[in-house]
């Protein structure tokens, strides 16, 4: 008998205590060419991923990337910001999770093109993914991460 309370009051005091707080998910604007549906495959990846993402159509996605810090060779399919960094292109969410994570002291991050098998696009990787940091402040882009 005296087992049995104990094992109720152990699942009653499990019951009983606070839950975690469930993190709030983090708010992603996406800009991206109104014809494109890949965007929408990575907007959908950012979600299951736990981002809260508005899609904004753009005709203007080079402007938007040339003044958040992506020289023109480095442009990806569409341009993503999340927390004050700049996120061009198909990048893996466990290099935007570093990045959040790190804070480092750039506009942020692109990876150039629409490379097969990145989150988003179709096929198998065919290649490592190769994700540069850039600035605002004309310094060369550096390597952040290789996937």
């Amino acid at each position: 008998m005296k087992k049995a309370f104990l094992r109720i009051g152990t699942a009653l005091a499990i019951l009983a205590a606070p839950l975690p707080a469930l993190a709030e998910p983090i708010h992603a604007l996406l800009y991206k060419n109104p014809q494109c549906s890949c965007c929408e495959g990575y907007a959908a990846y950012l979600r299951q991923n736990g981002f809260e993402v508005e899609v904004k159509p753009s005709n203007d996605l080079a402007e938007i990337s040339s003044k958040a810090g992506v020289p023109a060779d480095l442009e990806g399919c569409h341009t993503t910001f999340i927390e004050g960094y700049v996120v061009d292109g198909h990048v893996p969410v466990d290099v935007i999770q570093k990045l959040l994570k790190e804070k480092p002291a750039i506009a942020g991050i692109t990876l150039p093109g629409m490379p097969m098998g990145a989150p988003g696009m179709g096929g198998p990787k065919s290649a490592p993914f190769t994700i540069y940091a850039v600035t605002k402040d004309g310094s060369a882009p550096t390597v952040y991460a290789v996937e």
